[in-house]
């Protein structure tokens, strides 16, 4: 199985705290064809001097660069790197399970490679200090292009995508990604496969700075969501995102998906196409109540 290669795809800035821990969960994987890609996003700490000494030791290939924000910084650290049969992305302040690399691998031989693919799992919630808080609450109705269209339930941290991805995301030089891993989620729920793994693979560390609001106790993720959809242009950003989509790769998706999408791409209101999304028999998110909200931010023209 090992004449797979994998390449770590990480991104760093200001990550001297925990940087090491998670280098060496990655080069403590029992899956040892690994090259780890770390492109550092302009660091003001020490992170590039620790990145260094890992960089002498041959160990990691290193791209110390200008600080761009960390969606630019991953598709440029997936474009530097060289080619490899599968691509993992990797954040700076988690730790992997030693299998978390030969689990993913072991799922996506089994798939045709002519396809964009892939694979996520399941993960485990940490503190600041790697104690165990809980494990993720697994996605029930699990991957779907009419879910991608509004959410991205494949965290990078926890995801592994095929050389073919890889390209399409590279060769499509996207503007208006909301992130790597939903970009590459929306490619391959719609044009090829997602593979969901409901078995955890990593620790995931909450630090009260992540990006994602994943792990956030129930008051203070309704916070979270109220300040991102209705005080800042988030929405705005998802149309745009879905507007670049359409154009790039519309004509390669399935029909239905393609005509789900147009109902989303629309540059000016239209009260059509809100009740139609209102009223769409399928379910888009994952909970009920979830699936109120975005009705309502549906109803309203938000999205």
């Amino acid at each position: 199985m090992e004449n797979k290669k994998v390449a770590v795809i990480l991104s760093t800035y200001n990550g001297e705290k925990y940087i090491k821990n998670q280098i060496d969960s990655i080069l403590n994987q029992t899956y040892k064809n690994i090259e780890i890609y770390v492109r550092d996003d302009g660091s003001k700490d020490n992170t590039i001097d620790i990145l260094k000494e890992y960089e002498k030791q041959g160990k990691i290939k290193l791209y110390p660069k200008e600080n761009v924000g960390f969606i630019k910084s991953f598709f440029e650290c997936l474009s530097f790197c060289d080619d490899a049969d599968y691509y993992a992305f990797c954040d700076q302040d988690d730790e992997w399970f030693p299998g978390k690399i030969e689990r993913a691998v072991k799922f996506l031989k089994e798939k045709d490679d002519k396809k964009p693919l892939l694979y996520f799992a399941d993960y485990d919630f940490y503190d600041d200090n790697m104690q165990f808080i809980a494990h993720s609450k697994s996605h029930k109705k699990g991957p779907s292009f009419r879910n991608a269209i509004v959410d991205c339930i494949t965290l990078g941290i926890n995801m592994v995508i095929n050389k073919k991805t890889r390209d399409i995301m590279v060769d499509s030089k996207i503007e208006k990604s909301c992130g790597h891993d939903w970009t590459a989620y929306m490619i391959c729920s719609g044009m090829g496969e997602v593979i969901y793994d409901r078995v955890p693979t990593l620790k995931y560390r909450r630090t009260g700075k992540n990006v994602s609001p994943a792990g956030k106790g129930f008051i203070a993720f309704q916070i979270w969501r109220i300040k991102k959809f209705f005080i800042n242009d988030y929405f705005s950003n998802v149309k745009q995102e879905l507007i670049e989509f359409e154009k790039l790769f519309g004509n390669q998706l399935k029909q239905e998906d393609e005509k789900l999408l147009t109902l989303f791409t629309n540059e000016k209101y239209n009260f059509l196409n809100s009740m139609k999304k209102v009223f769409y028999p399928k379910m888009f998110r994952q909970k009920f109540i979830d699936e109120l909200m975005l009705r309502f931010v549906f109803l309203i023209g938000k999205l």
